[in-house]
């Protein structure tokens, strides 16, 4: 129970997730800066949250010394909270460095998915399982061009042993692999996370976009659209090969780390992709932070009475007290209300509402996807959104470069 205040100075957020708020924090004797990840023990409602936070922990000392991976320096606990102390990766987020440079080849996301890769592999042959791989998970270290990138936010990640089978639905909805819908996988489902985000830094968006769940399991890709044409015949094998939806069929980290498209000096081009390619990457990073802060904008203006009720209706849906719903505790619980909803259209609001995409909608989820699908007409929730994004009152909002 060593008191972090007594080490070090908690400063400016940085970012969220689902248990922890992240925030800068400085070593008062060194004055040097870490990430402090804080996670409310309240929020930790059940054994199985507390058994995450410690899996977290456990997981990252595992992997300490690993050159690409996001290293734990302290792990701290008080009254309220766990506090975990990690390197500071000032860098910013992949996919923002690759836009922000405005120039992208082949070669150069050859170069970037080996070292993605080798992570996955140091990884898997620890015995670690991610879990939760996507673009925002990849760090740079500092802002120098040549920064190592870093893996970070282990929360969803497990141990595993061979031919062991999970069963949860965790990750983010446009990287999760058809198997752990069909809840039953391993350690080869980060490869087609990977495998998912080799297509977007290729062409711009994501393979599976539109009833997200549905067109995984269908597995049908796209390499027919612009800029498919021009992307080399190796890229095109690789991809295909790492999105095999069987996943015995499927690439290992090792055999990914040998396909010729990959090598080091292998059969990548080095010909600039189509500035559309960029333009799109730019689009899909906007969307994703404008639809997160929109929907929290407006779940904040509901009335104390108004989130009352959709507590209460939560708190009868979730059966076990998890504190979060389950795909099959909506279906019940919109049973029970009489709602009239087909199990596509439940699993469609559940895609809408699991703003993390780890396959259960928890408190904060489920009210702003019930706002958003009961209040979105109404005008002056609309309105309050709008404003606040409308920083200049220019009646507009624009998109920021």
């Amino acid at each position: 129970m060593e008191d972090i205040h007594a080490t070090y100075t908690i400063g400016k957020e940085l970012g969220r997730g689902q248990f922890g708020v992240t925030h800068l924090c400085t070593h008062k004797t060194t004055g040097e800066q870490f990430a402090c990840k804080t996670i409310a023990k309240r929020k930790l409602t059940s054994k199985e949250d507390v058994e995450d936070v410690t899996r977290e922990v456990e997981i990252m000392y595992h992997l300490a010394g690993q050159a690409n991976v996001v290293e734990l320096k302290g792990a701290y606990e008080d009254k309220h909270s766990v506090h975990l102390v990690m390197e500071l990766c000032a860098g910013g987020e992949l996919f923002d460095r690759i836009v922000a440079q405005g120039h992208f080849t082949e070669r150069a996301a050859a170069s970037l998915l080996r070292t993605i890769v080798q992570i996955v592999h140091t990884c898997h042959s620890m015995g670690v399982m991610h879990r939760d791989l996507k673009p925002e998970n990849f760090l740079l270290l500092n802002k120098e061009e040549d920064s190592p990138l870093k893996a970070t936010d282990f929360g969803l990640s497990v141990f595993f042993k061979q031919g062991e089978v999970f069963r949860d639905i965790v990750g983010s909805a446009y990287y999760i692999a058809p198997e752990v819908l069909k809840r039953k996988y391993g350690p080869e489902a980060d490869i087609w996370s990977i495998g998912v985000m080799l297509y977007i830094l290729l062409c711009g968006v994501p393979p599976f976009w539109a009833g997200i769940f549905n067109a995984i399991l269908q597995g049908e890709i796209d390499f027919v659209s612009d800029p498919w044409p021009n992307i080399s015949s190796g890229a095109k094998d690789l991809v295909k090969k790492m999105l095999n939806s069987d996943p015995n069929q499927r690439l290992t980290a090792f055999d990914v780390l040998n396909h010729p498209w990959i090598k080091e000096d292998g059969e990548a081009p080095d010909t600039p992709l189509d500035n559309t390619v960029l333009n799109r990457l730019k689009q899909f990073q906007a969307m994703n932070q404008f639809k997160k802060a929109a929907l929290k904008v407006i779940a904040g203006c509901l009335s104390e009475e108004e989130i009352k009720g959709l507590k209460e209706m939560f708190k009868d849906m979730d059966s076990d007290n998890s504190g979060t719903i389950t795909l099959e505790e909506l279906e019940q619980g919109l049973a029970k209300q009489g709602t009239k909803l087909s199990e596509h259209e439940v699993k469609q609001l559940m895609e809408a509402a699991d703003a993390d995409g780890n396959g259960a909608i928890d408190y904060e989820e489920f009210i702003t996807a019930t706002v958003h699908m009961n209040r979105m007409d109404r005008e002056e929730h609309l309105y309050t959104a709008f404003q606040f994004f409308d920083k200049d009152n220019s009646g507009y909002v624009r998109n920021q470069p």
